[in-house]
């Protein structure tokens, strides 16, 4: 049977050119990189599923709506715009312009993290624990169990592990507990949804312990398209009275906009109860960090772009081709026995790079191996989401082992079709035929004290498995 692929609900009215690389050229430009995909120049690369945030093709509508920016210091009309489609789709009182979603985190969290707390989360994604450890805190992950295996078909492998938070929360002492983090979808697990339950009922244990529960809402337009294809009680709502019944739930929430607004720069913060005192706390960070609170770090015409990209996102039709971009990739996978973190995640597909390379361990990074062998094969780019994203300890400096072992397909809104999507495929079927002659992954030669996948060097390892272990031997019995 023919794999259906949802057409566009757009037309195509401007082009930029891409070239393709030959084979010899990409092998070249990868070991210049140090193997690191974000060492890559754009321009070398032929399709680029690096990250869906900020690379998204932007609306006859947004692009009208630059020419109108307000670029006043203070008090412009394009805030005011951006406010008040804020406070419609979230139901939140207060409103502030960021950057993007980790300006969001730098300019909220230290308000409630600091040396000796801890921030709990379904799971953070690899900037947000980033931003706990560098207020002092932190992280923990408590997603549910069935998340940990990409085989199992479970509808919302996004949720968080609710017995687990109370265990956690007594476990630590509710006073140490700075802040519960929701992140719809679910990144880290695949791009899995939260469920409206779940969300509800994380929500009454925060109150319970008088814990505040943030929200990390780069993709809350999909989550709810989840939410409403999947879970009874929401099937009968819009997308919109989804949104504003999940927020409902949450204090506050922090967001990269350059997701699910459509957009290639900005971000979010809200507060639920516009008379907090926490919001001269968030203005003053602001002012510091970002610019001043009616901009903050945005000029006039981006927030015009970001008004009007809020509501294009939460449309049901688009969302529809948005997902089903996603499934389409999901099909071909099954019919050629790939592995991936299933059912298929909103913002792409998370290929079990584990599931790929067996034979690799995961301190020489099968999700990397992947990822370069797709550069290699037909000038594709993602990124590995795995132990060498996951990084070290911050306190013990050892390789932290990951969940999982994905390689991402994160998929651009709006810019890449049919055809594309099946180079993608095609080019993962080669590397699954000949994967058994892959022996060996990679080691980091240089590697910053944080976040360090976006700019780790990293080299192949060329000895056979059986010498590595039998230095390791050797060095134990020294």
């Amino acid at each position: 049977m023919a794999i259906k692929y949802v057409a566009e609900p757009f037309r195509i009215k401007s082009v930029e050119p891409i070239k393709i690389l030959s084979r010899e050229e990409r092998e070249e430009k990868i070991t210049d990189a140090k193997f690191n995909l974000f060492g890559l120049k754009g321009e070398d690369v032929y399709i680029d599923l690096l990250t869906d945030s900020g690379t998204n093709a932007m609306s006859i509508e947004q692009w009208a709506g630059i020419m109108k920016g307000d670029e006043a210091y203070a008090g412009a009309s394009s805030f005011f715009k951006l406010r008040d489609a804020g406070i419609d789709i979230f139901g939140f009182e207060y409103i502030q312009p960021v950057h993007q979603g980790r300006a969001a985190e730098k300019v909220l969290f230290p308000t409630f993290l600091a040396q000796g707390k801890y921030a709990i989360s379904n799971m953070f994604f690899d900037t947000t624990r980033a931003h706990v450890e560098l207020a002092g805190a932190r992280a923990i992950d408590c997603v549910v169990e069935e998340a940990k295996d990409p085989s199992i078909r479970s509808p919302f492998k996004g949720n968080m592990d609710v017995e687990k938070l109370e265990t956690l929360i007594n476990t630590y002492g509710p006073e140490n507990i700075g802040l519960v983090v929701m992140t719809i979808t679910n990144n880290s697990a695949g791009g899995q949804p939260v469920s409206m339950k779940n969300m509800r009922d994380v929500s009454e244990i925060c109150k319970k312990y008088a814990i505040p529960l943030d929200i990390d809402a780069a993709r809350y337009a999909e989550n709810a398209y989840f939410v409403k294809q999947r879970e009874e009680e929401c099937k009968d709502m819009s997308i919109k009275e989804i949104i504003k019944q999940m927020f409902s739930y949450g204090d506050m929430f922090t967001m990269s906009a350059k997701k699910d607004t459509i957009v290639n720069m900005g971000g979010l913060i809200g507060i639920k109860d516009g008379n907090s005192p926490l919001i001269l706390k968030i203005k003053a960070n602001c002012i510091s960090y970002e610019g001043f609170y009616t901009y903050g770090g945005l000029s006039g015409r981006d927030m015009e772009a970001l008004a009007i990209g809020m509501y294009e996102g939460i449309d049901e039709s688009y969302l529809a081709y948005r997902v089903g971009q996603s499934e389409y990739i999901a099909a071909r996978l099954d019919e050629a026995g790939i592995q991936y973190q299933a059912p298929v995640g909103g913002h792409g597909v998370f290929v079990d790079a584990q599931a790929m390379f067996p034979h690799i361990p995961y301190n020489e990074y099968p999700g990397q191996v992947l990822a370069i062998e797709l550069y290699k094969e037909a000038g594709i780019r993602t990124c590995d989401i795995g132990s060498y994203m996951l990084g070290n300890d911050p306190d013990t400096k050892e390789q932290l082992k990951a969940d999982f072992e994905f390689t991402r397909l994160a998929i651009p809104r709006r810019v890449y079709t049919q055809a594309h999507l099946d180079v993608v495929v095609d080019a993962l079927i080669n590397i699954k035929e000949r994967a058994h002659e892959i022996k060996r992954g990679y080691k980091i030669s240089w590697e910053p004290p944080i976040l360090r996948h976006f700019q780790a060097s990293l080299e192949p390892i060329t000895e056979p498995a059986e010498e590595t272990v039998k230095k390791n031997e050797d060095l134990v019995s020294i």
